[in-house]
């Protein structure tokens, strides 16, 4: 309760005067002065003079008594505020504003109180050059007519509105961000931020529907970041991702039809006009000039991508230089330079087209796909083949 919505307990003899003070916080010596001053200003003596502007009203205390008493009544319980502060006024002849009436049985807890309006939300401005942010995002929608709702991934920069990525998968995951992330790192290079939403693959929500838990380090993806040295960003609201949901928005409107026009009815050719024709006219369209012309974005010449943006998994090497995953086994081959990797600590990888790879120390030992067929091993040079 507040300080207001106590003292007015009080004045209906609802609670103490004691208990009054014992809530508040305040000595029965200051609750009788308080009390005192009460009686002698009225309601008036509620309200915080610091603020330095004049009040003008005086309620009396009887008047709040019985204002609280008629609303108590069966007779007027379930009248708006409006129509019982006209019964109160013409019909017992109470004198007080409207305002002043509502203000006091909201304070008695006698009539319901307005929501709130809401949080003010100011426009965030772009970032003033490209490759500061990244907005990542997916969007589930019946692109195709007769086919099943899927995925589209967009890669978004902040700076310039740009699509970056676009890609349709059947739903978006750890192997989706990964996708999309090599993508933009091999054909841009390194940004600054990353933002999106907080789904289960970007950070860890315990029970559905709950507060997710940010932890770093938890994830593959919160992991890749780290390492890239990209910082992530997690939006609390769809009205957060402001930016990226008109984007749909325009997508959504178009793309559909023009995959109608077209004569697409599968997602495989549906991709192929992503890449050929929607992005590059959408960007032709929509993209803005950034505020800054220079680049934030920065070569990653030199970093193995394929193993940094994959899901990783800890395995030990067993004697017959097998490493299991699931119910697969991958047999590494003859390596040259070394004898064998038995006992090992090494990790085994998912990669986004779905093959699976074992490395051992940030170096690729062999790649095979999801039934454990070997698919390459490195060269002589300790180079994949």
């Amino acid at each position: 309760m507040t300080r207001k919505e106590v003292l007015v307990k009080a004045i209906e003899g609802r609670i103490t005067w004691i208990a009054a003070a014992d809530i508040l916080g305040i000595t029965p010596r200051h609750m009788r002065r308080l009390r005192r001053v009460y009686e002698a200003t009225g309601y008036d003596g509620l309200v915080d003079h610091r603020g330095g502007k004049s009040r003008r009203k005086r309620i009396p205390l009887t008047t709040i008594r019985r204002l609280c008493e008629l609303r108590r009544r069966a007779l007027y319980s379930d009248l708006s505020i409006q129509h019982f502060w006209e019964q109160a006024t013409e019909k017992h002849g109470l004198q007080l504003s409207y305002t002043w009436a509502r203000v006091v049985l909201q304070a008695a807890g006698l009539a319901p109180k307005a929501p709130a309006r809401g949080k003010y939300r100011r426009k965030r401005e772009r970032r003033p050059m490209v490759g500061m942010l990244v907005h990542l995002d997916a969007s589930t929608h019946r692109w195709l007519s007769g086919q099943p709702a899927w995925d589209l991934v967009v890669a978004l920069d902040d700076a310039d509105g740009r699509i970056l990525y676009a890609q349709f998968v059947p739903q978006e995951g750890v192997a989706s961000t990964f996708a999309a992330l090599t993508h933009v790192l091999r054909q841009y290079g390194r940004f600054a931020e990353l933002y999106t939403d907080r789904g289960s693959h970007f950070c860890y929500t315990p029970t559905a529907g709950a507060a997710p838990v940010v932890a770093p380090h938890a994830g593959h993806v919160s992991r890749a970041l780290v390492v890239l040295g990209i910082r992530h960003i997690l939006a609390r609201s769809p009205e957060a991702r402001g930016r990226s949901e008109r984007a749909f928005g325009t997508i959504q409107g178009r793309l559909p039809h023009e995959l109608r026009l077209a004569g697409i009815t599968d997602y495989a050719a549906a991709n192929l006009y992503l890449t050929a024709t929607f992005v590059p006219d959408f960007n032709r369209r929509f993209t803005v000039r950034p505020a800054q012309p220079e680049s934030a974005f920065v070569s990653v010449r030199g970093l193995d991508l394929r193993l940094v943006l994959s899901a990783q998994h800890e395995r030990i090497v067993r004697n017959d230089s097998t490493v299991t995953f699931g119910a697969v086994v991958l047999q590494l081959p003859p390596l040259r330079g070394r004898l064998h990797y038995v006992r090992c600590a090494v990790l085994v990888h998912e990669f986004p087209d779905g093959t699976l790879g074992v490395s051992h120390q940030s170096r690729l030992l062999a790649r095979y796909d999801r039934t454990g067929t070997l698919l390459e091993a490195p060269t002589a040079k300790g180079k994949a083949a």
